[in-house]
């Protein structure tokens, strides 16, 4: 695999390198089903484990990184691969292939939703491609923790952050908390005293602002679009919100294109657009800015430490999630098989996640008319 910087790269060398990007991010935005913790699961597979494009340091480095900054973080983790693959250039490619193929799908349920007044019933299909799901964000977390956790200490510190995380801490003030608790703990030395060296702009603005603050899953979006669409403007009611979150959860891609359904009740075509548009662009500005901060929080031994601690946060709250998204997706001996076929089918025969994904949702169909 072509490693080099992308600006060593000659003009046919970076064109080829940027049609990669988009065909890899146009295809996991039609496929990345399941949320934040099964996206960042396919992305280590086909960026790391598949194409070879970086490191897994580095990828737990964007993952910590993008945990602390507000936006869409799995998103955020596309742009900042398509950075590291293809500069600028392959940021907005990467990002722009992730997030169109979900704003269009969102956009037809919207259609039809405003058009009918109901959405499809995808229940069966879907429920077949969570349990596929399941064994993607598994086995990728597998490797992960193969990386970062290597050591008692961190072994320790992780299982304390689960436990923590439990009794009811947030997931930002547990972010910070690890990364601080990491930092002073790799720099005890420092500390005990040796020395080292030390309307339509309306909708726009909205999800602006929402895409430019908001913190969290998608439970912490709904709050959001609550407080700004029902209570704020009074444009929307709860179950247009409720629909709309739901539109968004069941569509592959980011959970964010939510914005693209609500953007087109509220203003149509050019609404869903600029809805969509608002509350992806801080993402871009942020990532612009964060990559290149990366390599220097890296080198600074304090902060290093830091970013370690908020690294095995990042992930243990990614294994959290996923045990509580396992208990909702595994919930028939139909679903359990097809996840047990799916791992077997990743780990022992590497068979491509789309073949997996397309197999679950039409198997659990089939079964379910059958019965």
């Amino acid at each position: 695999m072509d490693n080099r910087d992308y600006n060593e790269l000659t003009k046919k060398e970076k064109f080829g390198r940027l049609k990669e990007i988009w065909i890899l991010f146009t295809k996991l935005g039609f496929l990345a089903f399941g949320g934040p913790a099964a996206h960042i699961a396919m992305l280590e597979t086909e960026a790391i484990e598949k194409k070879k494009w970086l490191q897994r340091d580095r990828f737990m480095d964007f993952m910590g990184a993008t945990n602390i900054i507000p936006g869409p973080n799995s998103t955020e983790m596309v742009m900042l691969v398509g950075y590291e693959r293809g500069g600028i250039p392959g940021l907005f490619i990467a990002g722009g292939a992730f997030i169109i193929p979900a704003m269009l799908l969102v956009l037809v349920f919207g259609v039809m939703y405003v058009t009918y007044g109901s959405l499809p019933e995808l229940t069966t299909v879907l429920d077949g491609v969570k349990a596929v799901i399941m064994a993607v964000i598994i086995n990728a977390l597998y490797r992960l923790f193969r990386n970062v956790i290597k050591s008692k200490e961190a072994l320790l510190f992780g299982v304390s952050i689960a436990a923590v995380y439990l009794l009811g801490i947030g997931e930002i003030p547990l972010l910070f908390i690890a990364g601080a608790l990491m930092m002073l703990w790799k720099n005890k030395d420092r500390i005990l005293g040796k020395t080292y060296s030390l309307a339509l702009p309306m909708i726009f603005l909205t999800f602006l602002k929402i895409g430019a603050v908001l913190y969290g899953s998608g439970y912490v979006l709904l709050a959001f679009l609550e407080a700004e669409f029902v209570e704020t403007l009074g444009v929307l009611t709860e179950q247009q919100i409720l629909d709309s979150v739901a539109v968004g959860q069941f569509t592959p891609g980011p959970v964010f294109t939510t914005a693209t359904f609500i953007g087109y009740i509220l203003g149509g075509f050019q609404g869903a657009i600029l809805a969509t548009i608002g509350i992806f662009l801080p993402a871009f500005i942020l990532v612009i800015f964060l990559k290149p901060l990366i390599y220097k929080l890296r080198e600074n031994k304090w902060l290093s430490g830091a970013l370690d601690g908020v690294n095995i946060a990042s992930l243990v709250l990614m294994a959290v999630v996923s045990v509580k998204l396992g208990m909702s997706s595994i919930i028939s001996v139909t679903t359990a098989l097809i996840f047990i076929g799916s791992m077997v089918g990743i780990m022992k025969y590497n068979i491509n996640t789309a073949w997996l994904i397309i197999a679950g949702g039409g198997l659990n169909w089939i079964v379910q008319m059958i019965i």
